[in-house]
């Protein structure tokens, strides 16, 4: 493996990372913001809801990794990271299970089992095959 690729793998795998847990704790402290009890009925209540400070966080992280995930399409192949980024799925069981104390059935679980022998399949396999030509400055596709 030459320097470059080994530096390509290492960002893909950085990026990942932060890919999945973004959009795991992302998403869990949405969950965490907004109590079963709070009804949203119309769109300023969703408005007002933005302003509970773990819906904040939660809408934080979201962004976060949209533009890590927008990062991480730019130099791989989408049939690498859509696949490797559903680690997330997991990830998102694992806080419901024990964040927020939510019961997984075993169908759940079974399900989770196969989309980590999916991510275990295409994680093996190099970030990017496809061979792109060099764009000049400030050109576009």
């Amino acid at each position: 493996m030459t320097s470059e690729t080994a530096r390509l793998r290492l960002k893909t795998w950085i990026c990942t990372a932060i890919v999945v847990f973004s959009n795991a704790f992302g998403d869990f402290f949405l969950k965490r913001g907004l109590p079963e009890s709070v009804h949203l009925s119309s769109p300023l209540d969703y408005i007002g809801a933005l302003f509970q400070p773990w819906v904040a966080l939660g809408v934080a992280l979201l962004i976060i990794w949209q533009l890590s995930r927008m990062a991480l399409l730019s130099w791989a192949d989408l049939s690498y990271v859509l696949p490797v980024t559903s680690v997330g799925y997991v990830l998102v069981a694992l806080i419901g299970k024990v964040l927020l104390h939510e019961s997984i059935t075993g169908r759940r679980w079974a399900g989770i089992v196969l989309i980590m022998a999916g991510v275990a399949l295409v994680s093996g396999s190099a970030p990017s095959t496809t061979h792109r030509e060099a764009q000049p400055a400030g050109g576009s596709r």
